[in-house]
């Protein structure tokens, strides 16, 4: 198999990846691949390469490398490969003059998989009403509407690029079970990024932090519960699990240090302490320390 066909099989595969704004580079000869049907936490600081990455992917910017979506090179396939693609960013902003009627006929004329009967269908369980515009909605109206906007897509890859931006917390957790509930199947893909970390956690089934333009973990949820383990250590036992090489450690309440260590069993930390598999924000912020790559 060549490499061109092996890239092929994935829907998005990024090889040598590099992207530089003058001084600046924010994307660092970085590589991944995405399989269909997962749903992927694309997970980084500002300035990391997430927004980059994404641009990338949605043809939206140069870059050096090699890259394919869905099978297409976005540099040169980009109004073929869109066909495929739904990108949302920040579902709380539409624009406020806008009715609702006419924010469906504008995604219908767009995007040639908007399914206008099943936007309807969803909107029929809602307040809203064709003639309604934006400015007269509440923030939980606004997220229903984008919602059934998003949902009546058939995309093979959605791309959601800090999609509850500015959302109460309640507005936030019905956009994400909505759309694991009603929108996501086998034969799609989601990629989120997202500063909110627990608050996609549950819905995640692989992760990638990225940090200086780099991957720097690249893993299935299942994989990074059995790898990463923390231990609330005992402070008479502090040098001999520090022997062990934790990848991060913080003081607790109490004289209590919360240590995490990457690759060993918990049955041989169990003895420093309690043990438990790390929260992803957690590991995030470790991971963001610059310690461990």
């Amino acid at each position: 198999m060549t490499a061109a066909t092996a890239m092929s099989d994935h829907v998005v595969s990024a090889r040598n990846l590099r992207k530089a704004y003058k001084a600046t580079v924010a994307l660092d000869n970085t590589g991944f691949r995405i399989d269909s049907g997962k749903i992927i936490g694309l997970i980084g600081p500002n300035g990391a390469g997430k927004t980059t990455a994404l641009k990338a992917m949605l043809g939206l910017t140069p870059f050096e490398g090699d890259l394919k979506v869905l099978g297409r090179d976005p540099r040169t396939q980009r109004d073929e490969l869109m066909n495929d693609v739904c990108f949302i960013a920040d579902v709380a902003v539409l624009p406020r003059w806008i009715r609702v009627k006419e924010a469906i006929d504008f995604v219908a004329g767009v995007h040639p998989r908007f399914d206008r009967a099943r936007c309807e269908r969803f909107l029929a369980n809602t307040q809203l009403k064709p003639r309604q515009r934006v400015r007269e909605l509440s923030k939980g109206m606004i997220v229903q509407l984008h919602l059934a906007l998003v949902m009546a897509i058939d995309a093979k890859l959605l791309v959601l690029d800090e999609p509850t931006l500015g959302l109460d917390i309640l507005y936030r957790k019905q956009f994400y079970q909505r759309l694991l509930e009603d929108y996501f199947d086998e034969q799609k893909t989601i990629i989120i990024t997202t500063h909110q970390v627990e608050e996609v956690e549950h819905i995640l089934t692989d992760v990638m932090f990225i940090r200086a333009g780099k991957i720097v973990l690249d893993a299935p949820m299942d994989a990074v519960g059995e790898r990463f383990v923390e231990v609330l250590v005992d402070g008479n036992r502090l040098d001999d699990a520090r022997a062990l090489g934790p990848i991060d450690e913080r003081a607790l309440p109490f004289g209590k240090t919360m240590m995490l260590f990457d690759g060993l069993p918990q049955s041989q930390l169990a003895v420093f302490g309690e043990t438990r598999t790390p929260g992803l924000a957690d590991l995030f912020v470790a991971t963001m320390k610059g310690t461990y790559a």
